[in-house]
């Protein structure tokens, strides 16, 4: 059975926890809305599109099943399919079956995604880089997390 003090302390992790997390958020908010911005103007991609690119480049042979892809990315079947639309609409993606089951989907990056993810993937980082090290200077407990993050290597 927990003590009092047992439950006072696990309710101060917890909300310690959240505490945190609501910091990681945040942080997290912030360097999205950066990179969503930067990939918009310069590149006309969104972050969602510029990931599944640099996912795809990635990827042996150029080329992913719809639902490594989701996985990779983060987002739920019914949001890929929309992406990869996207993709292929623009002329960055092909959709090509898997020849040992024919009922597989591949997404594969074209030459025109390779070259869209190369112009880029310096808009990305660099922005990257930028947004953490703004929080990084900030007086704000994210600096804390940029920290912890750049030195977990």
């Amino acid at each position: 059975m927990a003590t009092a003090a047992g439950t006072g302390s696990a309710h101060s992790t917890a909300a310690s926890d959240a505490a945190r997390w609501d910091q990681v958020t945040a942080l997290h908010a912030h360097v999205e809305h950066r990179l969503a911005t930067a990939l918009q103007r310069a590149h006309g991609l969104g972050l969602s599109e510029y990931r599944a690119l640099a996912h795809l480049v990635e990827a042996p042979d150029g080329e992913l099943r719809m639902q490594d892809l989701a996985l990779r990315i983060g987002l739920n079947q019914s949001s890929v399919t929309r992406l990869v639309g996207r993709l292929i609409a623009a002329g960055f993606a092909y959709r090509d079956l898997c020849p040992d089951d024919k009922r597989g989907i591949y997404t594969v990056v074209s030459d025109a995604g390779r070259t869209r993810h190369d112009q880029a993937r310096g808009t990305y980082e660099q922005t990257l880089t930028d947004a953490l090290e703004e929080m990084a200077r900030s007086a704000g407990p994210q600096a804390a997390l940029v920290s912890a993050l750049r030195a977990a290597g």
